[in-house]
């Protein structure tokens, strides 16, 4: 059965080491003939939740960005794949703000499948226990979210590093294709 998947690819670097494991979970899936969309975060519109709180009762935002749109195909995915480069051992401002903005509707993604895709400097996966631990802390505020992997492309600081990690980029692919 076809599922649809969302990638939500946070890297200011398209092309760079998160960007290229996006591409080979994304052949993966294509090849097990799911449909896939790959969002870039980097290219969107995205502004700051304002704690307004607004949301509570409406349950959409008042912010007027592309987030409405990406919180709609959230909510329509099967599978959702959310891929972070680790800065100072945490993710992206840019999936913090999005995970932020999922407020207004974060009871609507419900019995989703997740993966993460962690690409870090470090080749010491010890050093990435906070980024662990902020997508555990949001998939327990979700509904019977289910985890079902990390692809962890370690010392990987410049662009093009993760090509020489052939395991994880068969990783990347397998994950995909097993989706």
């Amino acid at each position: 059965m076809s599922k649809n998947i969302l990638i939500l690819q946070s890297s200011p670097r398209i092309g760079g080491n998160s960007d290229i494991l996006c591409d080979e979970f994304i052949k993966g899936a294509k090849e097990a003939h799911h449909n896939c969309e790959k969002i870039y975060l980097t290219n969107k519109d995205i502004k700051l939740c304002t704690g307004c709180l607004t949301c509570d009762d409406t349950h959409s935002c008042v912010i007027d960005d592309d987030m409405g749109e990406i919180l709609e195909k959230m909510v329509n995915a099967d599978v959702i794949v959310m891929a972070t480069p680790v800065y100072f051992f945490t993710m992206s401002g840019q999936m913090k703000m999005l995970i932020d903005r999922t407020t207004p509707r974060f009871s609507e993604i419900k019995d989703k499948e997740f993966y993460f895709i962690f690409t870090a400097a470090t080749p010491n996966e010890k050093h990435l226990v906070n980024v662990k631990r902020e997508f555990k802390s949001y998939l327990n505020c979700l509904t019977n979210p289910t985890n079902k992997g990390t692809i962890y492309g370690l010392g990987v600081g410049k662009v093009g590093d993760i090509k020489e990690k052939k395991e994880t980029l068969l990783e990347a692919y397998k994950y995909g294709k097993n989706a």
